[in-house]
């Protein structure tokens, strides 16, 4: 939040108990307005790590993300990779946490229908509350951590 902070980026943050799914998150979360994100931390069989941020109701098709990222196929990563890479963990997954990549492992990937939202919703490394956060905010946020997003449509 200070890091957002010092970029002069302003959030709103919404406690509620630990969520772990997006049914969960739905049930909790009261009435906020905007997009609520699903964030998918996936890893290729080349090695490559990719966090993938869909609006929470998109069905995601992996072949079909493979071929739009210019990516080799793709699978879930384990608990521990995401752990060493993002500092978080499953329930927490969030593309706030690619301030703790500072390797640079991990490739963050936004569906184009967020942006166009009015405001995101996400996890502020913690599954414990939800932070919102206008789209041009997030970008220029990954752009400060090194993580220029990979702008990606799934609609089509």
């Amino acid at each position: 939040m200070a890091f957002l902070a010092d970029l002069g980026i302003a959030t709103e943050t919404v406690r509620h108990p630990p969520v772990f799914t997006v049914e969960q998150a739905k049930a909790l979360r009261g009435d906020l307005p905007g997009s609520h994100i699903k964030n998918l931390f996936l890893k290729d069989k080349k090695g490559r790590l990719w966090l993938v941020v869909v609006e929470e109701d998109r069905p995601v098709d992996l072949k079909d993300l493979r071929r739009r990222m210019g990516a080799a196929p793709l699978s879930f990563a384990k608990p521990e990779l995401l752990a060493d890479a993002l500092g978080v963990e499953p329930g927490s997954v969030t593309p706030f946490a690619a301030i703790n990549d500072e390797a640079g492992l991990v490739t963050v990937v936004l569906d184009a229908a967020l942006m166009d939202s009015e405001r995101l919703h996400c996890h502020p490394l913690t599954n414990t509350a939800t932070t919102g956060i206008t789209p041009a905010d997030l970008d220029r946020f990954l752009r400060a951590c090194g993580h220029g997003p990979l702008v990606i449509d799934l609609t089509s």
